[in-house]
């Protein structure tokens, strides 16, 4: 009798690896500006909250320009798309460099922030087609391990240049990045196969508008908010709550950062087995996270344990999120997987300002993990509703079906749920 064996997983393409480059610096320069907010607030003779809107100025930016630029490009070769993306990419951050002023470089974030929702939109939808339909999330899983480690390597490398040379020389090291990551998408993404879809834009806006769809988007929003309430303002609570001297910022990001790729990778495998449970579960592990940080940023072991926690919680919620959508989006994956993008964005940006609030008007740095937590509540409430909606579809769908094909549907649900 032969014996059976498990076959390992395929390898994933290196065109995926190649979209992990471009993520990668993408990731970066949203991420890098959190530990440069005192030298920049400085430099540039704002405040700290001032500084922070830098990073909502580009969460907004990329909430604006995903969707619009998903749609002007939808007739165009992906991979054109996304070279093009890389380009604009490296020329914000150029400007971001040579900024003389604050509102220079407010309007330099914005332009870097255009690439940013459509690469993440368009780069998906390619990924996913590069594998076979049980790695998709896992691909997912992949291009944003290029987010993760930004901020494993990225945002503590560009702090200590910060810190050294000046913030200045960061963004110039971030265009640098840029322009390998280009080279690298340029050579090893393939050229796309036949004709690109062109799907009419009522047809989009039509499955973009779909319930489902639109409560994965609310999801999105408001749990990617509760982490960056907290986030944003990570340098000025490190040193200002727990105690921390400046030099130890950077070396405690690099904890957030091992945390984010180890929850990316766990969040990618359970949602490539489980969906809605992996949603369910990873989002209140995150609030559970954000609500005993309160306490454990007043000890400064604690608190460097749960930034870890919090980039593993995060990030293991970045999956499921995305995978959600585009499976609820069958017609118009592109524009919707931007959609989502931006989601994620508006929420960087609702939480940058909640922060802000909570810090200027409220109770101040050492509430905000609290405010950041009853957010992802939110979040996960909507899960649950879309959740009930689901099933209550799904069994209305049943009502008229044969019991054999009710079975047969209900367990498929089951499969991707």
């Amino acid at each position: 009798m032969a014996t059976a064996t498990l076959a390992a997983p395929p390898r994933m393409p290196l065109a995926v690896y190649a979209l992990t480059a471009g993520a990668f610096g993408i990731g970066t320069t949203e991420f890098v500006i959190m530990g440069l907010l005192q030298q920049v607030a400085a430099d540039l003779q704002v405040t700290i909250a001032a500084a922070g809107l830098l990073i909502s100025g580009y969460a907004l930016g990329v909430f604006v320009g995903a969707p619009l630029l998903t749609v002007a490009t939808a007739r165009l070769p992906r991979k054109a798309v996304l070279v093009a993306l890389m380009v604009v990419f490296t020329l914000g951050n150029l400007a971001c460099a040579l900024a003389p002023d604050y509102a220079w470089l407010m309007a330099a974030r914005v332009l870097t922030s255009l690439a940013h929702g459509t690469f993440f939109g368009v780069g998906a939808v390619v990924a996913t087609g590069l594998v076979a339909p049980d790695r998709k999330a896992s691909a997912i899983s992949v291009m944003f391990t290029g987010l993760t480690v930004a901020t494993l390597l990225g945002v503590p490398a560009g702090a200590w240049l910060g810190l050294h040379l000046g913030w200045r020389a960061t963004f110039w090291a971030v265009a640098a990045v840029g322009v390998v990551a280009t080279l690298v998408i340029a050579t090893l993404v393939p050229a796309d196969r036949g004709a690109t879809e062109a799907t009419s834009l009522r047809g989009q806006l039509s499955v973009a508008r779909r319930p489902q769809v639109l409560l994965g988007l609310l999801t999105t929003v408001l749990g990617f908010a509760g982490v960056f309430t907290v986030f944003t303002y990570i340098e000025p609570i490190l040193t200002r709550v727990t105690g921390f001297a400046d030099r130890a910022v950077s070396p405690v990001l690099l904890v957030f950062g091992v945390g984010m790729i180890l929850g990316n990778v766990l969040g990618g495998r359970l949602a490539d087995r489980r969906l809605m449970p992996a949603l369910l579960a990873t989002l209140a592990a995150l609030a559970l996270v954000l609500g005993a940080m309160g306490f454990a940023l007043h000890f400064k072991p604690a608190a460097v344990l749960f930034t870890g926690l919090l980039g593993a919680a995060a990030f293991a919620t970045v999956s499921p999120l995305q995978l959600w959508v585009l499976r609820r989006a069958t017609g118009g994956e592109a524009l919707a997987s931007s959609l989502n993008i931006g989601a994620f964005n508006l929420g960087n940006a609702l939480g940058a300002w909640l922060g802000g609030v909570v810090i200027v008007h409220g109770p101040g740095l050492g509430a905000v993990a609290w405010a950041a937590m009853l957010v992802t509540l939110g979040g996960l409430g909507v899960a649950l509703w879309a959740r009930a909606l689901q099933r209550r579809g799904d069994s209305h769908d049943n009502a008229g079906a044969s019991p054999t094909a009710a079975i047969a549907q209900a367990r498929a649900c089951d499969a991707t749920a």
